[in-house]
């Protein structure tokens, strides 16, 4: 499965890394949304970029964009992810049914059992506006992102 540019995104309800529900819908007509699907929690691309986006933090989570970032590693290891890197931003668990959100962007390694390293702009309406899928252990530009955030929202 594919996702168009311009097309609706799948709507999703996903427990953070403290146990509260976080839905894409609640955004909806408020914020713009950044959907980062990442394979592992304290994998080293993956802690590398999420703290790069720490760091950042104002240019991906602000009073116009919500940072969702999405594993399928549990909650509790979330929590400790968060926890030991400082990542106060929503880390959502894709853990049970394994995958569910993640097979709906089309982003489900079936091989490793995990997310695609992936990114989904979503915009206030709802509408996707923007995605990019790298490899596995190939960093996303964080630029490019920033940038195309800065354009819609």
């Amino acid at each position: 499965m594919t996702l168009e540019i311009g097309e609706p995104a799948p709507d999703f309800e996903l427990r953070d890394q403290h146990g509260q529900p976080v839905s894409l819908a609640s955004f909806r007509g408020t914020k713009a949304v950044t959907v980062m699907f990442y394979p592992y929690a304290f994998s080293s691309v993956c802690t590398g970029e999420l703290c790069a986006v720490r760091d950042s933090l104002p240019t991906f989570s602000s009073g116009d964009v919500q940072l969702l970032a999405v594993s399928c590693d549990p909650m509790f290891s979330l929590r400790a992810f968060a926890e030991q890197d400082g990542l106060t931003f929503p880390l959502l668990s894709d853990f049970w049914p394994h995958g569910e959100v993640a097979r709906s962007y089309g982003v489900f390694n079936d091989k490793r059992g995990c997310a695609d390293r992936s990114t989904f702009i979503v915009d206030k309406e709802g509408v996707l506006r923007w995605t990019v899928h790298n490899e596995m252990p190939q960093a996303r530009d964080l630029e490019e992102q920033a940038r195309v955030l800065a354009a819609i929202g």
